[in-house]
Order: structure tokens, then C-alpha cells, then sequence
């Protein structure tokens, strides 16, 4: 498998809807990616040289995660806190959603989040994330589409 890049993608695969995994996948070609999860989702189906599994703990996949990231990769994940680990460490963040995560807009993010945890404390939001939607997925493809296209050739 060769790579036109030099950047990797690391993507926090537990919480990452299924249709986006398979539109990462059409890019393989492109760079080094790989897949962060827990053992509790572990599949045998999957490419294992693509994915990592790691031991169950609090923000495990998050600390594998900043570790490996370098300056220009990308990481995929919906987890605010990792976005705005990442992105003062010069990495490129987006949600499987399409959000893109920037340093002008993260600490509203981070706020945010802080509030609806307190909600769901309180009761309220049982329900888990809505399913993925088109324009979802649409926005998703056009960030990550933006992202190979700006480091191609960088080698």
C-alpha cells in the first residue's frame, strides 16, 4: 500500500458511524490511516493491519490518540476534548459529522459540551447521537476531501 502523503489520520473509531469508516476507507490509497478503538469493539472481519485495539479505560483511545499524532496529521473523532488536545499540537481535527474543529471556535465547543453534560447529570438527553445524516456525510466528505487535496505531494 503506498501513501502520497505525509501525514497520517488517526481516526477515534468508537463513536464512528460505520458509513463514515467506509468513506475514510475509499482513501486508503492516499495516506497512512488507522483506526483507534477499544477491545470491546473488536471485530475479526476487520483489516487488522488498519486498526488498533486498545485496553478499556477512560479516554484510552483519546491518550493513544495525542501520543501519535505529529504536526499536519488529521484526526477523526467526535470528542471535543481530543479535538482541542490535537489542535494545539498542529493537527487538523474534524467530526465524522463534518464539523471542523479550529482554535478560534473550540473553547465555545468545549463550553458547550461542559452544559450538556450537566443537563444529562440532571436527566434530560437520554437518547444517544442521531444516525449520521446526508449532508452529514456530505460535509464529512467535502473536509476530508479539503484535507488530502492541501497535503498532497507533501513528502
Amino acid at each position: 500500500m503506498e501513501h502520497n502523503l505525509n501525514v497520517s489520520i488517526y481516526v477515534d473509531a468508537d463513536a464512528c458511524p460505520g458509513e463514515v469508516k467506509n468513506m475514510i476507507l475509499e482513501y486508503i490509497s492516499l495516506a497512512d490511516i488507522t483506526f483507534v478503538a477499544t477491545y470491546n469493539h473488536y471485530s475479526p472481519n476487520s483489516d487488522q493491519t488498519l486498526w488498533t485495539y486498545i485496553d478499556e479505560g477512560s479516554e484510552a483511545v483519546d491518550l493513544y490518540i495525542l501520543n501519535r499524532v505529529k504536526p499536519g496529521d488529521l484526526v477523526i473523532t467526535q470528542d471535543i476534548g481530543l479535538a482541542s488536545l490535537v489542535l494545539t499540537k498542529g493537527v487538523y481535527a474534524i467530526s465524522p459529522r463534518g464539523k471542523e474543529y479550529n482554535q478560534d471556535t473550540i473553547e465555545t465547543s468545549l463550553s458547550f459540551r461542559y452544559l450538556y453534560q450537566e443537563e444529562r447529570k440532571k436527566g434530560r438527553f437520554h437518547s444517544g447521537p442521531k444516525k449520521v445524516s446526508k449532508s452529514e456525510l456530505d460535509a464529512f466528505s467535502a473536509r476530508l476531501i479539503k484535507f488530502l487535496n492541501e497535503n498532497a505531494g507533501k513528502k
